[in-house]
């Protein structure tokens, strides 16, 4: 049985903020919330700023044009 990228590689669904953390949900179901405080340029954006981000790939990477911040689903995990 051959395993697919979505299988093995975690894929974000969606990203919520708090005023203290993020949230990422991944395409299967579950949740990782991490303090804003780890990623600097993140705790120094707006509402506004946060809410503006794309999902790269099949939601493999977030990435924030505004505030020149990537971050990938992976790295998160570890």
């Amino acid at each position: 049985m051959s395993t697919t990228v979505t299988e093995r590689t975690p894929l974000a669904s969606a990203v919520t903020f708090s005023p203290a953390e993020m949230t990422v949900t991944l395409v299967d179901g579950r949740r990782l919330t991490v303090p804003l405080v780890w990623f600097p340029r993140l705790t120094d954006a707006s509402p506004e700023q946060l809410c503006k981000f794309e999902l790269l790939g099949d939601g493999e990477g977030i990435h924030w044009p505004e505030l020149d911040e990537d971050l990938s689903v992976a790295g998160l995990l570890r």
